[in-house]
């Protein structure tokens, strides 16, 4: 019986083999990547590639109506020719400066300009949800919350019982969580929001309870939208580590905004849009799209978001234009560095053109294979005069670039391929020179926390770490 099993396992690997090489199209990094793990793992190989493997680029999952397209294409195309054409007057220089990334995110995400906005920075998870409940608690209408992790823990049952609170004062709450960050919570932590009138959705949620074949295409945005009016975006999820009480992870540093202005409508769409495919309601956007806004508020913000549904990189293409775009400095926070080719070589380019190219990266793991392939990467980058920064109070989570002072972008994805074609992630790009400084400042301020990787210290790494840098980076374009 062994032998015939055996047989069996090998011809199953061979099928799948096939079908990565020939019919399935991925990167041939990846798909050599997936040949390995089958081969070497046979069986265990199987499992991993059905767990982390399927393909959902083909699936139109996202759909707007015909009218919101309609008008929301009209809208942008307008605003478009405008700036080609010197109509459009630009609040500040630097998004001026900048038009042609302003242009790529139109033509590339379908993201409008908004320039009636004002936000504040938070890097701190006790400030971020003092603040949020606050927010929450003066709604009066809606509350739009989605997270890609919320836990039954001090933190995610306060989040809880605020909401059902406001249920039944008759805000309308809608509550979407992904499935997989989700997983520790059951249908009776939601009883009491669901009787109270709030509603709530799980992101691809598994068809058995504790098997969830979709360990890929997470949902891993973290958004909130208040009364249309009032919207946040960046790195904390719900639970009790992102205020920092963990024993694992100590301190937890990370970056999140809160923003006001004309931004919040597209925070408030990407929220529908996601509602409405987990939900099934059929809830429709604002039937006013951009309105002109006499406001003093100058801050320029485009909403840029990204998935796998999806052929485009939004998100990393973003990235990749600000890389090369960089003429004095770069400051980019990330807890997993994992780049694609074209985001290395962008970066060494830069480097070594003379740009001051600064990457902070956690002291310590969340994830130990994504940790090691980091810490390789970091390393490689080093010869080409990066400089690189380990942080060492905590975890870091933030997920921030910073260039030239004049432009910067903070929100949920890392600089890793997970992110980049695996996640469904949002970002905000904002054109602010204020701004823009104050994320350099709080870069300046965790670079004294943190242990600077020099050349020498990565080449005296011990053998262990070497080994696990190497399995590590095999595996790169699985992570």
């Amino acid at each position: 019986m062994m032998p015939n099993f055996f047989t069996f396992l090998y011809a199953l690997n061979f099928i799948i083999a096939f079908t990565v090489i020939f019919l399935e199209r991925k990167n041939p990094s990846k798909t050599l990547a997936w040949i390995m793990v089958l081969f070497l793992l046979p069986g265990f190989g199987i499992f991993f590639y059905f767990m982390f493997s399927q393909n959902i680029s083909r699936q139109k999952i996202f759909r707007l109506t015909t009218f919101e397209e309609a008008n929301i294409s009209n809208s942008l195309f307008h605003q478009m020719s405008d700036i080609k054409n010197g109509l459009f007057t630009f609040a500040r220089p630097e998004a001026e400066k900048w038009r042609d990334m302003i242009r790529l995110n139109q033509t590339y995400g379908s993201s409008y300009f908004t320039q009636d906005n004002d936000l504040e920075i938070f890097t701190d998870g006790n400030d971020k949800f003092r603040a949020l409940f606050d927010d929450i608690r003066h709604a009066r209408h809606s509350i739009h919350i989605m997270y890609y992790i919320l836990k039954p823990d001090e933190t995610g049952m306060a989040l809880m019982e605020l909401l059902t609170k406001k249920a039944n004062e008759g805000v309308k709450v809608r509550l979407l969580v992904d499935a997989l960050g989700g997983r520790c919570l059951s249908q009776e932590h939601f009883r009491r929001l669901r009787e109270a009138g709030g509603q709530v959705a799980m992101f691809f949620p598994p068809r058995w309870k504790w098997v969830n074949l979709k360990l890929n295409y997470r949902n891993h945005r973290k958004i909130v939208v208040i009364d249309s009016e009032v919207g946040y975006i960046g790195g904390f999820n719900v639970a009790n580590e992102y205020v920092g009480k963990s024993k694992k992870f100590g301190n937890w540093r990370d970056t999140h905004l809160r923003l006001t202005g004309g931004c919040v409508q597209d925070l408030d769409a990407r929220f529908v849009l996601d509602w409405r495919f987990a939900s099934g309601e059929n809830l429709v956007m604002a039937h006013s799209f951009y309105p002109l806004i006499e406001t003093n508020r100058t801050t320029g913000i485009q909403i840029i978001s990204c998935g796998p549904d999806s052929p485009s990189t939004e998100v990393r293409t973003a990235y990749l234009k600000m890389i090369t775009s960089a003429k004095k400095s770069i400051c980019i926070q990330t807890p997993y560095f994992i780049p694609d080719d074209s985001i290395f070589e962008s970066l060494k380019m830069a480097a070594m053109s003379g740009v001051d190219v600064r990457i902070m990266i956690p002291c310590m793991p969340d994830h130990m294979f994504v940790y090691w392939a980091t810490y390789y990467y970091c390393g490689l980058l080093l010869n080409s005069g990066v400089k690189v920064y380990t942080y060492d109070n905590g975890f870091l989570h933030a997920k921030t670039i910073t260039v030239d002072d004049e432009i910067c972008s903070v929100g949920s994805t890392n600089f890793d391929i997970r992110s980049f074609s695996l996640n469904f992630e949002a970002n905000a790009m904002i054109y602010d020179c204020d701004v823009a400084s104050q994320m350099r400042e709080i870069f300046e301020e965790d670079m004294l926390q943190s242990t600077q990787l020099t050349k020498q210290s990565y080449r005296n790494r011990s053998i262990i770490i070497k080994f696990k840098e190497s399995i590590s980076r095999l595996l790169s374009d699985l992570l």
